[in-house]
C-alpha cells in the first residue's frame, strides 16, 4: 500500500472578506502574513502537488491540517477546488484532519466550518468508537487494505501568537478504545494529527507549539508493535522513532504544501509512505518540487535520533 501525505497549504483567499471579519485574532495573524509569510507561500505549488499525487498511483491520501489561513469561507472554498480540480481523487480516498489555522478563531470552531467542508474525507468505518471534539467527531477509522488510518483533532482556538495543540481525555479515551477494536489490531495503525507528538525541549516553546498532552498520548500508543505517526505543523520534514513495550513507531513530518525555502528539508512536496501485506512499514520518502523545472525529485526525510528544538 502506498499512501501520499501533504500537509499545511496554508491557502490565503481574502476575496469580498469585509474588515469587521479581523477584528479578532485574524489582525495578528494577518499582519505575520504580511511581514513574514507572504512572499514564501503560494497556492500555486499546492496545485502542483495535488496534481502530482493525482496521477502517482497511490492508494490513499493524507492531509494532516493547515488547509487554510485564517479559517474564512473564501479560502475552505480554495481548498475545496483544490482538491475537486486538482487532485482529483474520491474523499474515499482521501483522509483530512484540521489544524490549528483551521479554527482559527472562536466563531471557526463554534461554525464547524472545517466540518461542513470537509466532513465528506472524515468519514469513518467505525462511527460507534468517534465522539464530538470541537470541529467534528474523532477519532475517525478508515480501514483501507494493511492500514487503519485513525484522524485525530489536536486544533483548538488559540490566542495571538500561540499555536499549541491539544487532544484531550476524552479523545485520548477513545483513542485507546480504538486501537484495542479487532479490525485495527489486526492492521497498522496510521494516526494523522497537525501536531507533532514529540515537544521542544524548550518549555516555552513547547507551549507556544508544542502538543499539551504529548506524554498522555504516547502512553496511548505503549501496546501497538508498528505504526506511522503523520503530522505537520514545523513546515520540516522530518523522521523520528520511538519504542512502545511491543515494538516501535515512525514519526514523519510533512513541510508546508506551499512553502517556497532554499533548505531542501523545508522546500513544498509531499510524502509517500509504503506499507506491505505483512503490515510492516517499509518506504519513507519525500518527493521535493522544484518550481523552475515544475518537477518534483526523490530525497529522504531526515531522520532524527533524539528530540529536537523546532
Amino acid at each position: 500500500m502506498r499512501i501520499a501525505h501533504f500537509s499545511d497549504l496554508h491557502v490565503l483567499d481574502l476575496e469580498g472578506v469585509g474588515a469587521h471579519r479581523f477584528l479578532n485574532k485574524r489582525l495578528t495573524g494577518y499582519a505575520m502574513l504580511r511581514m513574514n509569510r507572504a512572499h514564501v507561500h503560494r497556492s500555486g505549488f499546492v496545485r502542483a502537488i495535488a496534481r502530482a499525487i493525482a496521477v502517482s498511483k497511490a492508494d490513499h491520501v493524507v492531509v494532516t491540517g493547515d488547509l487554510t489561513n485564517l479559517a474564512l469561507e473564501t479560502e475552505f472554498e480554495a481548498v475545496r477546488s483544490i482538491f475537486d480540480d486538482d487532485l482529483r481523487l474520491s474523499p474515499h480516498d482521501v483522509s483530512i484532519v484540521p489544524g490549528n489555522h483551521d479554527l482559527y478563531t472562536r466563531g471557526a470552531l463554534t461554525s464547524r466550518r472545517f466540518t461542513t467542508y470537509f466532513a465528506d474525507y472524515m468519514t469513518s468505518d467505525l462511527p460507534e468508537l468517534a465522539i464530538e471534539v470541537g470541529p467534528g467527531r474523532f477519532p475517525f477509522v478508515r480501514l483501507r487494505g494493511p492500514a487503519a488510518i485513525i484522524g485525530l483533532s489536536s486544533a483548538v482556538p488559540r490566542m495571538p501568537l500561540v499555536a499549541s495543540g491539544k487532544l484531550g481525555k476524552a479523545q485520548l479515551d477513545a483513542l485507546a478504545v480504538v486501537l484495542r477494536h479487532p479490525e485495527v489490531v489486526r492492521r497498522t495503525p496510521v494516526v494523522l494529527m497537525h501536531h507533532p507528538a514529540h515537544n521542544p525541549l524548550s518549555k516555552v516553546r513547547t507551549m507556544l507549539r508544542g502538543l499539551e498532552d504529548a506524554a498522555v498520548f504516547f502512553s496511548t500508543l505503549d501496546d501497538v508493535p508498528q505504526g506511522l505517526l503523520l503530522h505537520g505543523h514545523l513546515h520540516r520534514r522530518i523522521h523520528r522513532t520511538w519504542t512502545t513495550k511491543r515494538g516501535s513507531m515512525q514519526s514523519v513530518g510533512a513541510t508546508s504544501a506551499s512553502l517556497h525555502h532554499d533548505d531542501a528539508t523545508r522546500m513544498a512536496g509531499f510524502n509517500v509512505y509504503e506499507i506491505d501485506d505483512a503490515g510492516t512499514v517499509g518506504r519513507v520518502e519525500a518527493m521535493v518540487f522544484d518550481p523552475v523545472k515544475e518537477r518534483f525529485t526523490p530525497a529522504a526525510v531526515p531522520t532524527l535520533v533524539r528530540h529536537s528544538h523546532y
